[in-house]
């Protein structure tokens, strides 16, 4: 007869929780990828917002000096952000629209941002 100590026990015990861990680990994993692919999509959303108030801004200054306000707005903006930006000129006002690069193009026309600058009255001499 075969006689069970507690020992033998307790190592079997432990093996089956350590695999217990690790398919709860594997069963997260793209729970924690979704999160933070959401966290990135957030900040890329906030960088545009910056961006774009950038671009009009420097798109007024370029009405200021009487040069090209739409190609000043797209070349204050970096290379990542220039396949999704629309610029507007109205006179004075510059009006910028920024998608944030997303997965998928719904997302991004979602967390689009605007930003709108006015050079005032016109060029001064």
């Amino acid at each position: 007869m075969r006689r069970v100590t507690r020992r033998s026990c307790r190592c079997r015990c432990s093996n089956r929780e350590s695999g217990q861990a690790s398919v709860e680990l594997v069963a997260l994993l793209p729970v924690l990828v979704l999160a933070a692919l959401g966290v990135l999509q957030l900040i890329a959303a906030g960088a545009s917002v910056e961006l774009a108030h950038h671009a009009a801004e420097a798109g007024a200054v370029a009405v200021l000096e009487g040069g090209d306000p739409s190609h000043a707005a797209r070349a204050a903006l970096p290379g990542w952000s220039r396949h999704g930006v629309e610029v507007a000129v109205h006179g004075s006002r510059v009006r910028v629209r920024l998608r944030p690069p997303a997965p998928l193009r719904s997302v991004g026309e979602l967390l689009a941002s605007a930003a709108e600058a006015d050079a005032g009255s016109g060029p001064r001499p």
